[in-house]
């Protein structure tokens, strides 16, 4: 069995066991999973793939999906943040999924990335004596304009997972 294949099944068994229903997008369904599957072997556990992680796990426990927010979410709009979870109205109605608003708190956020910069300037100094690690040390952030998704990533997505934009209306995102 597949890394991939065994992961929805664990999502699966998670959302029966809590009363919810996974994503009726299949297509969005597939990237989260895959998402998923690239966090974990990115870092060792599965953070949200619609959040940026830190990569320090510590800072990250509260975005390891399912995510801490998820049950509030789910009972306040319907849907997790990313949409993987969803509720019996959202499984019947699809249409309905759209852009909900981010709990995880801004101070968590802002010590997340404060943390991802440390390790990475600690990963910087550790490369400069490795020449082949240097050409490909930054990735780009985007950040949707309409719903705020972010994402690290050579290019933006060309269609946004939580708000469905397109690639057009991400822009650049800088920490700085």
């Amino acid at each position: 069995m597949t890394e991939k294949q065994q992961l929805i099944d664990a999502m699966k068994k998670n959302a029966q066991e809590n009363g919810y229903f996974l994503c009726p997008d299949q297509q969005l369904f597939h990237d989260l999973i895959d998402g998923l599957v690239t966090n974990t072997k990115r870092y060792g556990y599965g953070s949200c793939p619609c959040r940026v992680a830190s990569g320090v796990k510590i800072y990250d426990g509260d975005i390891i999906c399912p995510c801490e927010y998820r049950d509030a979410d789910v009972d306040e709009y319907g849907m997790c943040y990313c949409g993987l979870f969803v509720n019996k109205e959202i499984q019947e109605n699809p249409s309905q999924m759209g852009p909900i608003p981010e709990r995880r708190p801004q101070e968590v956020q802002d010590a997340a990335l404060l943390a991802a910069e440390t390790k990475q300037g600690a990963l910087e100094q550790k490369t400069k004596k490795i020449p082949s690690l240097q050409k490909n040390k930054t990735i780009k952030l985007w950040r949707c304009a309409v719903c705020g998704y972010l994402c690290a990533r050579e290019l933006p997505p060309s269609i946004c997972p939580i708000c469905k934009a397109k690639a057009e209306r991400f822009e650049h995102f800088s920490l700085q």
